[in-house]
Parts: structure tokens; sequence; C-alpha cells
């Protein structure tokens, strides 16, 4: 079957790598979507059957416009602001570019005439909020606490409630956290394990650096490596027991900051500088998932966190002993 594909944000770290996946299958035609605001050209696989189409999520224009050139069989939303950080300090634009954007694709997919095999939204574990009942389940309570953590919710109802509404196939992955190759360190809207690596990698090479850690490094978050957010996608994408239904996708593990920090030195052998800072405004202190609902799909998380990280610092280049 030929299936032509969209991916918004697939020029960014976790997009990137989905369609890296999916363009692996040559029949499949895949669509990249993206304004390069914190994506870049460099991450797209250079094949015949991956296109880039520059454009703004949050533009009605560029999505009539896209969904004019092209009928969709498959619709990976991942595109956003994906820093908390970000939403705190610019709520407006944010809630622009995750919330409204969310509306104006789901009324082009509804509208096309092609009707969409699947229709997946990337969400996140910030709709969870700060509530302390852990791990984190599908049926947990919602309490998003942050700018961000509200757009993904109610970008999530609109998803959920388009496929009662309208008949369309739709799916929700909440993304706990993820790392991996191409995470841009630089950027603002940065996860802290890509940080902790570009400061790993410039301890290793002799130079002065230090990892700045919020709080007392006792916060706990279930890391999840980037191949493996691909798979869960994936099966959101194919599985007819997914439809209209919200996932978590995590790993099933759950380390504390200061745990990671000792699996980098131990890869390393090297030790990292730390410095000591005020916890962050919005910051959630413990974070994990239960998986078990996607487990039901056929998820299976592949690399442990140790593992994880080996892949990752062996693709940042840093020399591993």
């Amino acid at each position: 079957m030929k299936h032509t594909i969209l991916v918004t944000g697939g020029a960014g770290f976790i997009g990137s790598h989905l369609v890296e996946a999916l363009g692996n299958k040559k029949t499949n035609t895949i669509i990249v979507f993206d304004n390069l605001s914190t994506g870049s050209l460099a991450n797209i696989p250079n094949q015949e059957n991956v296109v880039f189409v520059e454009g703004n999520v949050h533009s009605e224009e560029d999505i009539a416009h896209l969904f004019s050139n092209f009928q969709f069989d498959y619709i990976y939303h991942l595109a956003a602001i994906a820093s908390v950080a970000e939403s705190v300090n610019h709520p407006l634009a944010t809630h622009q570019v995750n919330m409204d954007a969310t509306i104006y694709l789901l009324e082009a997919t509804r509208a096309q005439e092609k009707t969409v095999l699947k229709f997946v939204f990337a969400s996140s574990a910030a709709v969870y909020g700060a509530e302390p009942t852990l791990p984190k389940t599908e049926l947990s309570v919602i309490d998003p606490i942050t700018p961000y953590g509200i757009d993904k919710y109610a970008s999530e109802k609109y998803v959920t409630s388009y496929g009662r509404l309208y008949g369309l196939n739709v799916a929700v992955a909440r993304f706990f956290n993820v790392y991996g190759p191409r995470q841009n360190p630089s950027s603002p809207y940065s996860g802290v394990l890509s940080i902790l690596t570009e400061v790993a990698k410039q301890v290793k090479q002799g130079q002065e650096a230090s990892f700045h850690v919020f709080g007392d490094g006792e916060q706990v978050r279930d890391f999840v490596f980037v191949n493996d957010i691909v798979q869960g996608l994936m099966l959101l994408g194919t599985k007819s027991g997914s439809q209209a239904e919200a996932f978590n996708i995590g790993s099933g593990e759950k380390h504390t900051l200061r745990d990671i920090i000792t699996v980098y030195e131990t890869l390393l052998e090297t030790k990292i500088p730390l410095t000591y800072c005020e916890a962050r405004t919005g910051d959630i202190k413990y974070s994990y998932a239960s998986i078990e609902k996607i487990i039901q799909l056929g998820y299976k998380p592949t690399f442990t966190i140790h593992q994880g990280l080996e892949k990752y610092m062996a693709d940042a280049l840093v020399p591993m002993h």
C-alpha cells in the first residue's frame, strides 16, 4: 500500500526520528511540515520519498495550502513549542502554536476527501501536573500547572472529541522525558539530558563546564529513549485499539536526576561538576509513568537508561572508554 504521511515538526528532535522510521518503507511518501524554528534540515533523511514543506502550523493559510497539495493517510502532529519555561514566559504565543494549530489541523483533516487512517497527537506528561499520586496512569487526575500543560490537555480533548463527534480516526500519545540523538543542547526547549550530555562532552574534552541542578537533584523522572517513543507512535498509528484514547509512552523505569548523573560519570569515568540553583517555577518534583495501557497494544521498551545513554553519548561523539 502507498501511503502519504504528514509529520508536523518533522525536522525536530522526535519528529525526525519518526520520519526516518516511516521513510524506511519506500512505498510511504513522508511530508515533513516545519518552520525550522528549532528543527533543522540536517535532521531530515535525504531520500526521494521524504518531502520538506516549510510552513507554520499556527497559520491557517499555511495549513490550507498544505492540504490543497496533499491528501494524507496518516497525520502525526508533533509540532509545538516544547518548553514549559517558554510557555510560562510567553503564554499567548505558546497557545497559538500548541493549541490553535491543533484545531486548524483537525479541521483540515475533517475536510479532506480521503478519510485519514489515523491522526496521532503528541501530548505530554505535563498534563498530569503536580498532583502527587504515582505512577501516572491514563486515569490519573489531570491538573496541568503551566500554559504548556494546559494547551496540551485542551488539544488532547479536541483530538479525542473529533474522533467521537465526527468519526475521525485519532489517538493521543503522552510523552514522558524523551532523550536521544539530535536533541539540541543549545535550544531553550532542550531536555535536561541533552544539556547534561553537552556538559559531559565538554568535561571529557578537558574544558571547564558545570551542570546546573535546579533544586536538590532528587526530582524523579521517567526518561525514555527516542527510539521507544517512535515505536509507541507507530503503534498508535496502526492499532485500532488506540481509537480516541490517550496513552502514556515512557520507559517504565524511574530515576532521580542524581542517579542519571551517576550513570554519566560511570560511562565516562569522569566527575561532572555540579552547580546547585533554586528550583524553577512550574517544575514538577516527581513524575513517572505506568505504561500498562500501551503495552496492551504491543509496546515493549527496548532501551534501559544505561543502554540509552550509552547510545546517545556514542552518537554525540563523546569518547567512550
